[in-house]
């Protein structure tokens, strides 16, 4: 199936060529640069993590919003090695293709990780980290981290999915179902997924390794870090972890709210974005 075939439940946006990739992406608003990156999962896309918070954002900032290599409805290249250097290849190219010399990343999950790779590799580059839900340190894998492996195309499936995420599982809409469900369902999509994820080990899942006390000390740009205090995925304990590692790190923690802080918590979370990005000059 064609990527438009998948267009009424995710809308494609625009398109550039970067790191051997045709890549999707979306840009809104004017103002100083934002580059939103959506975390891991069945059937994730840029449209679903951030579409309903762009409008927020894009008032006051120039939004740029890219499907990760091997995500959404960018190409999966089935010859491709895919691991951190290459996604941070991959953004930093996206971001040459758009003329972008500086940006503040705003990293969701598996995005934060990959926001806090780039701020290492080319801390040229970064104006700013905003990190949400962001995997660091060490802690065991959850439930639902563990659930995307395994999954297996259902509407019902993808539902049950998308109900560990939030603190209110009632934010799961019969959209955003549908949405995650029409990428997760293409042929070979998640077969993908597992290529671009590692197996959980163990009968518990293992270990979630995040990045380390010195990765994190390697982070020069200003960080604010934002989390769930009910995140059943990606725990509390890992926003402190990079709080008390990253230098310069301010931290929010927003109450009654699980792993998406800018779907459950839309005008907070862009209140703080636009305090902590406004104030970067």
């Amino acid at each position: 199936m064609s990527v438009t075939e998948y267009s009424r439940e995710v809308p494609s946006g625009l398109t550039v060529h970067a790191a051997g990739h045709r890549t999707n992406y979306y840009d809104n608003g004017e103002g100083p640069p934002l580059v939103l990156l959506h975390g891991s999962g069945p059937g994730v896309s840029a449209y679903s993590n951030w579409h309903s918070v762009t409008p927020l954002l894009a008032s006051n900032f120039r939004t740029i919003a890219p499907d990760i290599a091997g995500y959404g409805l960018t190409e999966f290249r089935a010859d491709g090695h895919y691991d951190i250097k290459l996604w941070a290849a991959h953004l930093l190219a996206v971001l040459d293709a758009l003329e972008v010399d500086r940006a503040v990343l705003v990293g969701n999950s598996f995005g934060g990780a990959l926001a806090i790779a780039t701020a290492v590799f080319a801390p040229e580059r970064v104006a700013g980290l905003v990190l949400l839900g962001t995997p660091a340190g060490e802690f065991p894998m959850t439930p639902g981290l563990r659930s995307g492996w395994y999954y297996e195309p259902s509407p019902e499936n993808m539902r049950a999915i998308l109900r560990e995420f939030p603190f209110d599982p009632g934010i799961v809409t019969d959209e955003m179902v549908a949405a995650r469900y029409a990428l997760s369902a293409r042929p070979g999509a998640q077969e993908a997924f597992r290529r671009l994820v590692p197996e959980p080990s163990g009968a518990d899942g293992g270990t979630v390794r995040g990045a380390g006390a010195g990765f994190l000390a390697k982070v020069a740009a200003p960080t604010l870090i934002v989390h769930g205090r009910e995140d059943r995925v990606v725990p509390l304990e890992a926003g402190l972890f990079a709080g008390r590692h990253i230098p310069g790190a301010d931290m929010h923690v927003f109450g009654r709210c699980g792993h998406w802080v800018q779907l459950e918590r839309p005008e907070a979370f862009a209140r703080q974005v636009t305090l902590f990005a406004g104030g970067l000059g």
